[in-house]
C-alpha cells in the first residue's frame, strides 16, 4: 500500500490495484489453509468477508457511499474450488467498485453464496450501479478480468449468467 500511495498515474495505479487484489485473494486463502485443520473444508464466509473488506479498503469505497452486503452461511469448499471462487469474487467486486458507481454515486454491492446440500453451489455477485454495458458481451470481451472470470468458471465446471436489470448481477452455478 505504501508503494501505491506514491503512484501518480491513474492507469498505473489501477493496474497496481488489480494485481494487488489478485495476490491478496490468494494469500488470504493460503492464510486460512495454514490455520485450518481440514484443507478439504474451507469456511467461505470468513474468506469472503476478509476478501471483500480488503477490496473495499483498497478501492477506498467506504468514503464513496457504497455499502457491502454479504450472505454466505455454512458454505465450505475444498481449496481446488475455493481459489477460483476467490479470484472470481475479486474480479467482479473490483469491477463493480471501479465502474458501477461513477462520480460518488451511492449504491450497494452484494455477495451471496449458498449450497444445495453440498451438491451444487451458487455464487451471486450484484451491484445497484449503472449496469453492465448492453453493447458488451462478457464472453467475448478484451478485458483480461472478464476473460479470467469465464476461464475460472470453466475450471470449476460451472455456468455463468448475467442479469443487467437494476444494475449488474452475475450468477455462477457449479
Amino acid at each position: 500500500r505504501i508503494q501505491a500511495s506514491n503512484i501518480e498515474d491513474e492507469k498505473i495505479l489501477e493496474m497496481f490495484n488489480v494485481i494487488h487484489g489478485r495476490i491478496r485473494s490468494m494469500s488470504l486463502l493460503y492464510e486460512m489453509l495454514y490455520k485450518s485443520r481440514d484443507m478439504a473444508r474451507i469456511d467461505l464466509s470468513e474468506y469472503i468477508k476478509g476478501l471483500t473488506t480488503h477490496l473495499f479498503s483498497m478501492y477506498r469505497a467506504k468514503g464513496r457511499l457504497v455499502s457491502l452486503k454479504l450472505n454466505v452461511k455454512d458454505v465450505y469448499l475444498d481449496a481446488k474450488r475455493a481459489i477460483p471462487c476467490g479470484l472470481i469474487i475479486t474480479e467482479l467486486v473490483s469491477n463493480s467498485l471501479k465502474h458501477a458507481f461513477p462520480n460518488g454515486k451511492k449504491g450497494e454491492i452484494s455477495v451471496e453464496m449458498f449450497s444445495d446440500r453440498g451438491k451444487k453451489f451458487s455464487l451471486v455477485i450484484r451491484d445497484t450501479g449503472r449496469g453492465f454495458p448492453e453493447e458488451l458481451d462478457f464472453h467475448e470481451t478484451e478485458s483480461l478480468g472478464m476473460q479470467l472470470v469465464t476461464g475460472l468458471v470453466d475450471q470449476i465446471n460451472g455456468t455463468i449468467k448475467l442479469n443487467r436489470a437494476k444494475g449488474t448481477e452475475f450468477k455462477i452455478v457449479f
